[in-house]
């Protein structure tokens, strides 16, 4: 069954909403990662964040605030999705690893310095099912609720496991997609792993030197059935694999990667030959990019359109598969690519990919198929397709 893809809300380092996105992605404009104090003690590190005020909203974490601004950009179909299939008949999945852990930190810092945790303080706050919570309520709906943390798969996972719940009939609307926010427990978290770059990430390059941190929100309306909102859009295939090789590091031959995107073609039923595009996982961090372009030059060859779009947005972790998914949906409705931001020194010992520049465009008429890559800790692996149907 196709799942439609038919509204899309994001907010990133890229932008506040759907257009500044696109233009500045295709654009390849990197303005918004900068380097800023406060998240790592005596270290200034380069952040994708998202600049500017959010719509308050007492009691809730920064991440819900993301969450809430990419809602609000779609909330006319969201609420005509409740107003025709009932709120019983709607489901949201999100996936996060961060929640509410900032506010959860800063809260327990006041308690060990004062005594007393600060007002508003809930512990609610830092429960991974916090942002589905959070929306479901805002929504009024009373299908299925809950969040995926599968760490950098989750916002992924989420729109593979949307798609399950229409195939089961369990649901006639799902909203789904991710969300993380910025905090110092990440960041320090990549610090000690010695995975952060002191610099702009600089994917599949020989001088790359380890990822930037990114915060976002992602969030469409996926239906059995098209509309005007999202056109024709769809998400037409997902793979996922889990080879557990290691806590942290990718299996080396990138044979988890491999079978995710191989089990995505069979998913979607294409070949190779027909997808057009890849938005690769492309931490430049020196594993993870060793491996990615073993499996990705091992399955299409070094003949596919690729690049990673994570030296534009940072790495937004549990939120990076539905930002990314969401890259790809505005390629497939301006017919435009997002280009490979890097210094163009190609590392000799990486399996060669077609890492783009700016300007390439979707070849004229269709229909298109792009893929987009998450892989994160313990082997967990994710690939899906999606892609405009006659």
């Amino acid at each position: 069954m196709t799942a439609y893809l038919n509204a899309l809300g994001l907010v990133c380092a890229l932008g506040r909403d759907q257009a500044e996105v696109a233009r500045r992605l295709f654009a390849g404009d990197c303005s918004g990662m900068r380097e800023a104090d406060g998240w790592v003690p005596d270290k200034r590190v380069v952040v994708g964040a998202v600049t500017g005020e959010l719509s308050p909203l007492p009691g809730e974490s920064r991440n819900n605030q993301l969450l809430h601004e990419a809602a609000l950009q779609i909330e006319a179909p969201l609420r005509a999705a409740v107003e025709r299939f009932g709120p019983q008949r709607v489901g949201v999945v999100l996936g996060t690893s961060t929640s509410g852990i900032e506010e959860a930190s800063q809260g327990i810092a006041e308690y060990l310095r004062e005594g007393r945790f600060p007002p508003g303080y809930d512990y609610a706050q830092q429960e991974l099912s916090a942002p589905a919570v959070f929306l479901a309520n805002w929504l009024r709906v009373s299908g299925p609720a809950y969040v995926i943390s599968t760490a950098c798969t989750s916002g992924a996972r989420a729109l593979l496991s949307a798609r399950r719940l229409l195939d089961l009939g369990l649901c006639d609307a799902v909203v789904c997609g991710g969300v993380d926010s910025l905090c110092k427990l990440t960041l320090n978290g990549f610090t000690a792993l010695e995975a952060m770059s002191g610099e702009r990430c600089n994917p599949f390059s020989v001088n790359r030197s380890g990822i930037n941190i990114g915060e976002g929100a992602a969030l469409f309306l996926m239906t059995r059935e098209a509309n005007a909102e999202g056109g024709n859009i769809a998400l037409l295939g997902a793979g996922a694999s889990s080879d557990a090789y290691h806590i942290s590091a990718p299996e080396p031959a990138g044979k988890g990667a491999l079978a995710a995107m191989q089990k995505a073609l069979d998913s979607a039923g294409l070949k190779p030959a027909q997808i057009d595009y890849l938005n690769l996982h492309g931490t430049a961090t020196r594993h993870n990019d060793a491996m990615e372009s073993l499996a990705v030059n091992g399955l299409f060859g070094a003949r596919l359109a690729c690049s990673s779009s994570k030296a534009m947005t940072g790495h937004t972790l549990g939120a990076a598969g539905a930002l990314e998914a969401a890259l790809c949906w505005l390629s497939l409705a301006h017919g435009q690519l997002p280009p490979h931001l890097w210094d163009g020194q190609q590392d000799p010992e990486l399996a060669p990919l077609n890492l783009i520049g700016p300007g390439q465009r979707l070849h004229a008429g269709g229909p298109h198929h792009l893929m987009s890559n998450s892989f994160a800790f313990g082997g967990n692996n994710i690939s899906l397709i999606l892609g405009d149907t006659p």
